[in-house]
């Protein structure tokens, strides 16, 4: 999407944040204390359980399962997704259609569940929702640029992993900030409410004023350009995205974190748990570098797929 379809995402995109709920926390707590800290998804958290979140079970074609043979007789597949992230999940202002990274990958899961990529039905999930749509039984999956931690593997299941990440930090290019500690400290922070970077700030405060929160990681992009927020830590997947739709902002510093990106569904499927492992073992041998290249190659880089690592 480029010129006034740009544009005009950046438009609709400001309508809609002016509209959701701002929460402003004061600084992060020392490491290790706060409600958010126990619940810590990041990477250290999971070292620190001593656990590889990437494992999953051993993919398999049978559909006979319940969970599959439920998606097969209903005839279509109920996905949780992103509309507002760009290049993963975003609607595109001119067709009204949903594109980017993760929507090809549902497309590539119709297919091979019900021989047609288009018998999908999308439904938009704020981060925070994610596992609420999942444990309530609302969607099939969610692909959704969500991290695989262990802590969220106590309430639903992976698919292995698909994609790399890790936290950034985007700033605006007029604060000439050269580093992530300038982009930072003493500053508002914003991060999207139960995401990975709120988890890593709660338990590894970067010297943060205060951490404003929002719904969707992109609502930190358009809290930057109102002067509400004056950095943003998301997935630098993510990142890269934001400074796409704005060339106002920038992604800085080193990783903060891993973020093994995977697709969720519930503990109680584990049929379609392997069905779609095997569809993503299909899928890195032929789609995966099409839409890597097509969506997400201009602003990462020259990437492969990650390795599928599983269960014994």
């Amino acid at each position: 999407m480029k010129g006034t379809g740009r544009m005009r995402t950046r438009i609709a995109l400001l309508a809609a944040v002016l509209a959701t709920p701002l929460t402003l926390t004061g600084a992060a707590a020392a490491p290790g204390s706060g409600p958010r800290a126990a619940a810590a998804g990041s990477a250290t958290a999971v070292a620190d359980r001593n656990c590889d979140p990437t494992k999953s079970i051993r993919p398999s074609t049978n559909e006979n399962g319940p969970a599959v043979s439920a998606i097969k007789a209903r005839g279509v597949l109920v996905a949780g997704v992103d509309q507002d992230s760009y290049d993963w999940g975003f609607r595109n202002p001119v067709t009204g259609q949903l594109q980017g990274f993760d929507i090809d990958l549902v497309h590539a899961i119709a297919k091979a569940l019900l021989g047609d990529p288009d018998k999908v039905q999308f439904k938009t999930v704020p981060t925070a929702k994610r596992m609420d749509a999942i444990k309530s039984g609302s969607v099939d999956l969610i692909a959704r640029t969500m991290t695989i931690t262990c802590d969220r593997l106590d309430d639903l299941a992976f698919s292995t992993e698909y994609f790399q990440a890790g936290q950034q930090v985007v700033v605006p290019k007029a604060a000439h900030a050269r580093t992530i500690d300038d982009a930072v400290r003493g500053k508002r922070v914003c991060v999207a409410d139960s995401s990975t970077a709120q988890d890593y700030l709660g338990k590894h405060p970067l010297g943060q004023s205060a951490e404003v929160v929002v719904e969707n990681q992109l609502d930190c992009l358009v809290r930057m350009q109102l002067g509400q927020a004056d950095a943003t830590v998301t997935d630098n997947a993510l990142a890269v995205g934001q400074a796409a739709q704005d060339p106002t902002v920038q992604v800085i510093g080193p990783s903060l974190t891993n973020e093994p990106y995977g697709v969720a569904m519930a503990k109680n499927a584990p049929d379609l748990v392997a069905r779609v492992n095997q569809v993503l073992e299909d899928y890195r041998r032929s789609g995966w570098q099409d839409s890597y290249d097509h969506w997400l190659k201009p602003g990462l880089g020259p990437m492969s797929p990650p390795a599928a690592n599983y269960l014994p």
